[in-house]
This record gives C-alpha cells, structure tokens and sequence, in this order.
C-alpha cells in the first residue's frame, strides 16, 4: 500500500502536469502508480472536452486510459508525441533517471525518444543526489539471461532475477525477462549505459539519460519544478 503523504505528493505532482497537455495533442501514457493519476485526470479532462489521442507504455496503462475515456492510437499512426507524462524510480541533478520498476522501462524509452516534452512527476523521495539507491532494471532475453547475469555480477552489481507472484521469471509486454540490477551509488551513468548496451542479448536498461524535459515533484502541497540544463 502506497503511504498516505506519497499518494497525496503523487496526485499533486499529477495534476500539475497537465498543464503542459493542449487541445490536439498526442499524449505518451507512462505506467506506474504516479503516471496512473496523471492518466486518470486527463480522463476527466477528455470527458470535460479535452481532444487528445493517447500512446500508452504498456498493457496495464492502455487498459486504464480505455477505462477513463482516453481516445488511443499507436506509433504506427503518430511517431512524433507531443508530450509524454510518465513516473521514475529515481532522478538526479541531471535528470538522469532509472525507470523499469513497473517493467515497462522498453516500452516508456521508445515512447520518450518520440516525443518533444517528456515530463516527469513523482513524489519528493525519488530525488537523490546520485542514481543507485534504486536497482537498476535490465530488460534482456531469456536466452542470454545467465550470461548477462554473470557479466553484469562482474561489474559489482547484485543481480536478482525479476519473479511474478506466482514465483515465475516476470515477462515484460514484448516478452522479455527482467535483472534488477543493485549496483549502489552510479557516479557515471552515462558510461554504465554505453557498458550495458554494448552486451548481446540485452534489449533495454532503466537508464533514462537526455530525455526528461523537466521532473515535478510535490512536497506536501507544493510544487518543485526542475528543468534539465
């Protein structure tokens, strides 16, 4: 269960990011606890006369945006977003982020690369001064996951396998495995990133480097804005 002040800091950072939403635009659908709130005020704001079309990151989002009203279409349709709005585990100084705690971290890039603002909402604890506190997700193959498990290990990490509630390996949206990576502090993320992505079999890391536009974050009823410099 979410704690009462998180939730409260989440709905607040919520609906301070839909004023960067205007009429006609196409909206990315990020996926997690926090984006879910953004999700269902745009809801209210379509059945108010708002015209958006939505790009959800995930099953789980798509289902909700259905429920609330949102109108959907695709990147096969629109490849150009104008504002995504989605959540993150972590942010630094920088806006670097680690996302993936939801398992959607493919999906949530693809669709912040398309897009001219990525904003990014959260509740105050998710801002640190260095990335690492959270684990970092790695989506990769079954069949390689062993080995990038063992390479990864080799860099310092504690490596732990992502598991359903049924005990089974976890499967991403476009069937994938996920490592959750504890790597402690990460001074240089760009540098782990280059690492990471230079091993075979690994489809996508939760290192969001150079795509938030700018991080709300709500402490208590306020509203902090950080821009990336």
């Amino acid at each position: 269960m979410i704690p009462k002040k998180s939730a409260q800091e989440k709905e607040t950072a919520a609906r301070a990011s839909l004023r960067f939403v205007q009429d006609g635009n196409i909206v990315g659908l990020g996926t997690g606890s926090t984006a879910a709130y953004a999700v269902r005020f745009l809801g209210e704001r379509v059945r108010d006369g708002l015209k958006i079309q939505g790009i959800p990151t995930s099953t789980q989002t798509k289902e909700l945006a259905a429920k609330v009203g949102i109108p959907l279409t695709t990147l096969d349709q629109f490849q150009q977003i104008d504002v995504t709005i989605d959540g993150t585990d972590e942010f630094d100084p920088q806006l670097n982020l680690i996302k993936g705690g939801g398992g959607a971290l493919l999906r949530e890039k693809v669709i912040a690369s398309a897009s001219r603002q990525v904003v990014i909402i959260a509740d105050a604890s998710k801002q640190v001064p260095v990335l690492g506190k959270f684990p970092l997700p790695v989506e990769v193959i079954p069949f390689a996951e062993a080995l990038i498990s063992k390479r990864i290990t080799a860099l310092g990490a504690s490596v732990k396998i992502r598991s359903s509630p049924n005990g089974s390996p976890f499967v991403s949206d476009e069937g994938h495995h996920i490592l959750d990576c504890s790597f402690g502090q990460i001074p240089d993320p760009p540098a782990l990133a280059r690492l990471l992505e230079s091993m075979p079999g690994v489809v996508e890391h939760g290192l969001f480097i150079g795509l938030a536009t700018v991080v709300l974050i709500a402490k208590s009823d306020e509203v902090q804005e950080f821009r990336r410099k």
